[in-house]
């Protein structure tokens, strides 16, 4: 077997794995408010995370990724030797990988972007000194650190206030269940079809000018009003007569549904952004080997893509219940209503984040979101304990990725000649 062959199966294996951890952490946060809040199983989370994540990433997911994870160093530094490149890009897959399933094995929701990066950098000092990473990008994740958790709680605590004051704090909650749930489906439909564009579709390129992206916000908009119509219909006949509480048990049933919508969307653009980049070390070892040579990006072919959709699914299905329980039941207590109000609320913020251009991660923002919408219940509904244990997992993400991407890479390196040619046929 040539050097070429042997590290494009340590990188599909790797790749697999990293996936697997993904499914396990990624997902899993993503998917957590909704069996949280029994909105859905954990069976029917993870076929709708197979379904809406395929979609996103095999419909619009990325074609073309960048090999190496937020610039964090010039990969044409490692022109004149591209066997190094594969190898420290295989130490940062493996890297990654392995401080995911350390965190999911203790419930904690990680950033897998921020682990990713910390792998690289790790790498890359080893193999070309401190000079060779660009220490100015460090910057944008320390601010999202601080900036995703508090922006994404606090759009999730104004849409819990709005939701509570619009329906569950009415004087007959469910007549005004009937007369405003259509408007606000409008709104909120609205919204999500924005986001949808610039975050699920963001990959296709598309030129539209602001009447265009408009009339999708009104379509999406009169799509989710028509539902909100079909929704309350079954309630049209003297709903003051039923009890507050009964009809408080009715409003949490149907935004149910609206946490379902809001949680397929999520998926979809998770697919068609998230997954797609974090097998994009395994995209650029890939390319590497075929073409003997170090390239800015690379094209994602099919089959990898299917590699991290079977590896996600698998890592959600065996070690996802963890994560999620951390975030939909230990940090606060969530009802349909709260769980809507917090992936709304996280993904009107990866919206505005996308628009104004500020460091945030998804995860973070999802995070701080369910805290954000526990707030709005009082300090005594929050979990500290267990903020603090995330919160400290965030910190330590990318310095302990480093580590471990360097330990793997000097023992790669060892093990596996640098000055080779790597040509090989993939299929």
């Amino acid at each position: 077997m040539d050097y070429g062959t042997l590290i494009i199966g340590l990188a599909l294996i790797f790749g697999l794995y990293m996936a697997w951890n993904i499914g396990a952490n990624d997902v899993a946060n993503a998917m957590g408010t909704s069996v949280g809040s029994k909105a859905l199983t954990i069976k029917q989370a993870i076929i709708i995370a197979a379904i809406f994540e395929f979609a996103g990433a095999f419909l619009v997911g990325g074609s073309v990724t960048n090999t190496i994870r937020k610039g964090m160093f010039d990969p044409m530094i490692f022109s004149d030797h591209p066997a190094t490149l594969a190898i420290g890009m295989l130490s940062a897959l493996l890297a990654a990988a392995l401080w995911l399933q350390m965190a999911s094995l203790r419930g904690l929701p990680v950033s897998t972007t921020h682990s990713v990066v910390g792998a690289v950098i790790g790498f890359a000092v080893v193999a070309k000194g401190f000079g060779a990473v660009q220490w100015g990008k460090i910057f944008s994740i320390i601010m999202s650190w601080f900036v995703s958790p508090v922006l994404g709680g606090l759009i999730a605590y104004l849409t819990f206030i709005i939701v509570r004051r619009l329906f569950l704090h009415a004087r007959h909650p469910m007549d005004a269940l009937q007369k405003r749930l259509p408007g606000f489906m409008f709104i909120c439909g609205g919204i999500m079809g924005l986001v949808i564009f610039f975050k699920g579709l963001k990959n296709l390129h598309l030129e539209l000018d602001a009447i265009h992206i408009g009339l999708i916000a009104i379509l999406s908009g009169c799509f989710s009003m028509i539902c909100g119509l079909i929704l309350t219909r079954q309630y049209r006949t003297s709903p003051q007569e039923i009890p507050v509480r009964e009809q408080i048990s009715h409003i949490e049933r149907i935004f149910v549904w609206l946490q379902i919508a809001t949680a397929c969307m999520m998926a979809f653009g998770h697919g068609a952004n998230d997954v797609a980049n974090a097998i994009g070390p395994l995209a650029g070892i890939v390319s590497i080997v075929e073409h003997n040579a170090v390239t800015t990006s690379s094209v994602i072919p099919i089959w990898i893509l299917a590699l991290g959709g079977v590896g996600i699914v698998i890592g959600l299905w065996t070690f996802g219940a963890r994560v999620m329980k951390t975030i939909g039941k230990d940090i606060t207590e969530v009802t349909p209503t709260r769980g809507f109000a917090a992936e709304f609320g996280a993904a009107l913020t990866i919206l505005i984040g996308s628009q104004l251009g500020l460091p945030l991660s998804t995860t973070h923002i999802l995070v701080g979101a369910v805290i954000g919408v526990g707030f709005a219940r009082g300090m005594n509904a929050l979990n500290f304990g267990i903020i603090k244990n995330v919160a400290t997992s965030w910190l330590i993400t990318v310095p302990i990725a480093a580590v471990l991407s360097v330990v793997i890479y000097l023992i790669l390196s060892a093990l596996l000649p640098e000055h080779i040619s790597l040509s090989a046929s993939v299929f």
